[in-house]
């Protein structure tokens, strides 16, 4: 049984009772927030080794991080060692996002050696493999599409985007009303290039049933993406992105019936004063599914730190009910991030994700705050430097400042009156 029938069937899965403790929850109230949707815990039964994480309502809020090759980089070990950057740096999730080299070779090595789900776009793999094949994403095939799909699942994939709700409809709507960027998402552009060409209905919507039953066989959970996340923030909110998300509501429900886990992408670049909206029109439209945002994104403007861009719109979204930030890192826009980029990346945005659980009032992130500022005060830097979210930056600032005694102000070099002050409330 899938972690969904399972809940549902009253059991609670060693994977429930494993995201309990980590979270610090009833093990009853996980599996029946599973039961009901509003929990994901993405656990494909062939991926060994893996240390399982809810994503959803009530949680901590999670931080992925997406790695991957491109045909123009491959380096094979370069990419693993993004994933232990990741995952060391507090990552909840990776993404494999490549197009480039041996993608099965890399895939397979990423699955063997990571203890967080792991995520992919199969439809990447599927349009490499027949332009390679065949010269074109034109003559990709249905069969195609869902053999890679299947194969990814075989490896141990956790959790898959699939545009399934990038259907006509939606994109005449697009047409109609224009765009400023357009498509921006790359399985949404291969999967709108192939519709039109063969002016048929998506694939992935046209077959979802046989979509679902790979998901179940595998207990692969269902990442519904958003193929028209809007690209800059003057597209945000339009008429094409809602009309995606309303199917998106629709499938969310048939998966369900068929015991199928689903979360659901979002976007993108988004203004501030519309983020708690779009968290809102999600939550209604898809029955409080979990919610997976890329950013959002607050401003255009910000290359070469749109990871603070990113962090901004991340904690405001984390704060209005967004339950799975994805990072971006600086080089986002711009070129294939480095090792240092991937870990950037993810302290910042576990640094919104954190924000917003504070926020939400989630005793775990409350404690740690607590005891940081316990800390200052007693100048405990041992634990100041554990509870920091990146200890290791902390380390080297804090290198750098000569030991100070604990009435000297560590700014000036001279007594103040801070030792006084703390003797008086001892008092």
């Amino acid at each position: 049984m899938t972690q969904l029938e399972s809940a549902r069937s009253g059991i609670i899965t060693p994977e429930m009772k494993l995201v309990a403790i980590k979270e610090h929850k009833d093990p009853i109230w996980i599996r029946d927030q599973v039961a009901r949707g509003r929990i994901a815990i993405p656990a494909n039964r062939f991926h060994k080794g893996l240390e399982p994480c809810g994503i959803g309502e009530g949680l901590l809020v999670k931080v992925n991080a997406n790695i991957g090759t491109s045909s123009d980089r491959h380096v094979f070990e370069e990419e693993l060692e993004k994933l232990r950057v990741a995952i060391n740096a507090g990552a909840d999730a990776v993404m494999d996002l490549s197009t480039g080299g041996d993608i099965d070779s890399m895939l397979q090595a990423i699955i063997k050696e990571s203890t967080v789900p792991i995520g992919t776009v199969p439809i990447y793999q599927a349009a490499v493999e027949t332009i390679e094949e065949k010269g074109g994403i034109i003559h990709l095939t249905v069969d195609k599409i869902f053999e890679i799909i299947e194969r990814q699942a075989k490896y141990g994939v956790d959790f898959i985007t699939v545009h399934c709700g990038l259907t006509r409809g939606a994109l005449d709507m697009l047409r109609k009303q224009t765009r400023i960027t357009d498509i921006v998402s790359r399985g949404g552009a291969f999967m709108t290039a192939w519709m039109l060409y063969h002016d048929r209905e998506n694939p992935l919507y046209e077959n979802y049933d046989r979509l679902l039953a790979i998901a179940k066989g595998y207990d692969l959970t269902l990442s519904l993406g958003d193929g028209l996340r809007p690209g800059c923030i003057a597209d945000a909110t339009d008429r094409a992105q809602i009309h995606e998300l309303m199917t998106l509501g629709h499938l969310t429900q048939l998966a369900w019936e068929e015991g199928v886990q689903v979360m659901i992408e979002g976007p993108g670049h988004v203004p501030l004063n519309q983020i708690e909206t779009n968290i809102l029109i999600q939550k209604k439209l898809c029955q409080n599914a979990p919610f997976y945002v890329l950013g959002p994104l607050v401003t255009d403007i910000a290359a070469g730190h749109d990871h603070v861009a990113c962090a901004i719109g991340g904690a405001l979204a984390g704060m209005a009910g967004a339950d799975f930030l994805c990072y971006v890192t600086p080089a986002e826009h711009l070129c294939l991030p480095s090792v240092e980029d991937v870990r950037e990346g993810v302290i910042i945005t576990k640094i919104a994700a954190h924000a917003a659980d504070i926020a939400h009032g989630n005793p775990l992130a409350l404690d740690k705050d607590r005891k940081m500022a316990i800390a200052r005060k007693n100048l405990d830097w041992k634990t100041q430097m554990e509870l920091a979210i990146d200890s290791d930056k902390a380390r080297r600032y804090r290198a750098q400042s000569p030991p100070a005694e604990e009435d000297v102000c560590t700014m000036c070099g001279k007594y103040c009156a801070i030792k006084q002050v703390k003797e008086y409330f001892k008092t």
